[in-house]
């Protein structure tokens, strides 16, 4: 009995099936990561229609490019092409070296007969081929490399094949062990080509496995390990988002938010060596002493930024300050880090707005969503909403804003004003064109402003608010553009809010369901020519108590939504748009709140109004459920005798919800109004 001999695949046969399997398992994911389309709605979103070119448009784009690099993620594109030629090269090696791979003994093949062929075909077809096989018959041919060894060698297969196929012991051995003669020896190859295991190669093989399993492979899972646990869910790294944490007080105001901002860790790879230093004196020369930041900083936000001694930190902040008032500092080099700080700046704020919530202070959170909305529109806080336009400039805002002294118009405001009397304020010598008055109010007529029409408190399926109830609070809001002259009238039954049916857990909770395989609803792109990144707008929704200053419910955050915004042709649907926030139901008692819808794109579109929510107790829930239930039986029917005799008295009938088949009518007192909404309604007076 032959035992088993264990070889090395010498000729590298199998070797390709081994390296094509291992590189399919990471070239195949990665390759499927790196071309499925982005589910971002950054990626998704329409934009704002707008000729308008900003100042150091090259700069702006430069970096809006750069980011778009670091998101394609070259190394998955260098492994994916890499990945592929292997198995390309892996693919041809295959079929190469299939062509010199022995074929399986086959005694059918072998005489040209089918697998159901019985014996007497067997041996008609093997005494047909010994009229022209057989040696003694065949003829040697040079030319055809037919030589007599030849000849020999193929009349043995061929009778092998014939007593495999009709000599019952031979037969046997061919159908256990394929092979007529009996059981042969098992060659088991390792899938190594040849020159792998040739003489002298074999340090270099264990220095490889070395490397690869004592280096390469724990750097790259501790990289990877690392990766994941060094940056917060806001997607900032945790040794900024401590430093925030120390520097966070509930009085902050926007100023102040954004010198904490300029703490943050990431500031380090931009400001690189020298480049902390490169330029400082000529940039706090612009920012802090020169008459072009008159508006710009506050005396408390100067003085702030002298006493910084750190110089990186210094000039993070002074950059952010030269960015927010849009002042040029006549450098390119300047200029480009100044727009390429905000976008660090607006997601170090992300970090920074989850700490005041954690604190629920209402002034902190209004604080880090104001620096949000002034970041991504480069205004420095306090500025007129209408630099927000293209081309109006602090000089132009004033002029539109005209007798108002105290506080801003807001854009909303400003394009209430006849068409006649707004143009004259910002058109003429010194002030706007008419070209560019045309783009300015074609950009503010595409605005998206979320108006609220209606909010109200609800429990599913109840009448009443009760204690520890799961309740929604529904905001009835619709997009209406900036200068919106006809406004389509809102039809009652868009106020309302039915309940879902039994059973639909993601409706009664105010979750959506999931839509991943459609396209999201949502407004165009925030219109922001100054920040170097593409961002889709986010409405906030909490409810807080003005007399704790501290958030009660919330926030909700909204970003896409349940009805079209735009038609096809790109103009106004004004649908009705409901966002729903679930909460738990607090003790019995009436509640009064400041509900606060704040957008983080766009300064002066914020909503702000009281709403109060009347939790009643739960007794009363219990009389309406009393009232609901089935009337008892008259006493002039069977049940009605039956409970009589029971009582020991005559049981008189209460209401009856439905009357006899002959009756002319129905009585319908105590019925429960069918109205989804609760009576619990808001007070929706501004403010």
């Amino acid at each position: 009995m032959s035992g088993q001999d264990y070889s090395y695949d010498t000729e590298g046969q199998f070797f390709p099936y081994f390296i094509i399997t291992l590189t399919a398992l990471v070239t195949i994911p990665t390759t499927y990561s790196l071309l499925k389309p982005s589910k971002e709605l950054e990626s998704t979103a329409t934009r704002i229609e707008s000729d308008f070119v900003p100042e150091h448009v090259d700069l702006i784009e430069g970096q809006r490019k750069k980011q778009k690099r670091r998101e394609r993620r070259i190394k998955r594109f260098i492994v994916s092409v890499g990945g592929w030629l292997v198995i390309a090269w892996m693919a041809y090696l295959m079929a190469v070296t299939a062509r010199s791979v022995p074929k399986i003994w086959d005694p059918y093949e072998i005489l040209g007969v089918s697998r159901s062929a019985e014996e007497k075909s067997i041996k008609s077809r093997y005494r047909k081929l010994s009229l022209t096989l057989h040696p003694d018959k065949a003829r040697e041919e040079p030319a055809l490399n037919i030589t007599k060894e030849s000849i020999n060698e193929h009349w043995v297969e061929v009778t092998k094949a014939f007593k495999a196929l009709t000599d019952e012991d031979i037969r046997n051995n061919y159908l256990q062990y394929g092979n007529p003669d009996g059981k042969q020896s098992t060659s088991i190859g390792i899938a190594l080509p040849k020159w792998i295991v040739e003489d002298g190669h074999g340090k270099y093989i264990l220095f490889l496995y070395a490397l690869v399993l004592g280096a390469i492979l724990p750097y790259t899972v501790g990289r990877w390990w690392y990766g994941t646990q060094r940056f917060t869910r806001e997607k900032v790294l945790v040794g900024s988002a401590g430093k925030l944490f120390r520097e966070y007080d509930n009085e902050h105001s926007a100023s102040d938010v954004i010198g904490v901002l300029s703490s943050g860790l990431e500031f380090d790879d931009i400001l690189k060596g020298q480049k902390a230093d490169n330029g400082l004196s000529k940039l706090e020369q612009k920012v802090i002493e020169g008459s072009p930041s008159a508006g710009v900083l506050t005396k408390k936000d100067r003085q702030t930024l002298e006493n910084m001694e750190e110089s990186r930190r210094r000039k993070v902040m002074t950059l952010l300050w030269a960015y927010l008032g849009r002042i040029e500092l006549e450098d390119k080099v300047l200029n480009d880090e100044k727009y390429e700080v905000a976008p660090v700046a607006f997601a170090l704020n992300n970090a920074y707005t989850a700490i005041a919530l954690a604190y629920t202070h209402t002034q902190a959170a209004l604080s880090a969503y104001h620096t949000s909305q002034n970041i991504i529109q480069a205004l420095r806080p306090g500025a007129s909403p209408l630099e927000q336009l293209p081309y109006f400039t602090p000089a132009i805002a004033k002029a539109g804003e005209a007798d108002r002294s105290r506080s801003h118009l807001s854009i909303q405001e400003f394009m209430q004003i006849p068409a006649d009397q707004r143009r004259s304020r910002v058109v003429g010598p010194g002030l706007l064109n008419d070209s560019q008055y045309k783009q300015a109010m074609a950009v503010a007529t595409q605005l998206p402003v979320l108006h609220v029409e209606k909010t109200f408190f609800k429990v599913v399926g109840e009448r009443y608010i009760t204690p520890n109830s799961l309740i929604q609070f529904v905001v009835k809001c619709r997009f209406v553009p900036p200068g919106t002259s006809k406004l389509p009238e809102i039809k009652p039954e868009d106020l309302l809010d039915t309940d879902p049916d039994e059973g639909d857990v993601a409706a009664i909770t105010g979750r959506k369901d999931d839509k991943s395989g459609e396209k999201p609803i949502q407004p165009p792109l925030a219109y922001a020519p100054y920040f170097a990144r593409n961002h889709a707008p986010k409405w906030t929704v909490f409810m807080a108590d003005s007399k704790s200053g501290k958030i009660g419910v919330g926030p909700f955050t909204f970003s896409t939504f349940d009805k079209p915004i735009l038609d096809e042709s790109g103009k106004p649907t004004f649908n009705v748009q409901t966002l729903k926030m679930p909460f738990l139901s607090p003790p019995a008692g009436t509640y009064t709140f400041v509900m606060h819808m704040i957008c983080d794109s766009y300064v002066g579109m914020d909503t702000k109004m009281g709403v109060t929510l009347v939790v009643e107790d739960a007794s009363k829930a219990e009389e309406v459920e009393e009232e609901d239930e089935i009337s008892e039986p008259d006493e002039d029917t069977i049940a009605g005798q039956m409970r009589a005799m029971k009582s020991g008295g005559t049981s008189k009938p209460k209401k009856r919800r439905v009357e006899d088949e002959d009756s002319s009518g129905s009585d319908t007192e105590g019925d429960v109004d069918s109205e989804s909404e609760t009576d619990t309604e808001t007070d929706t007076d501004e403010e």
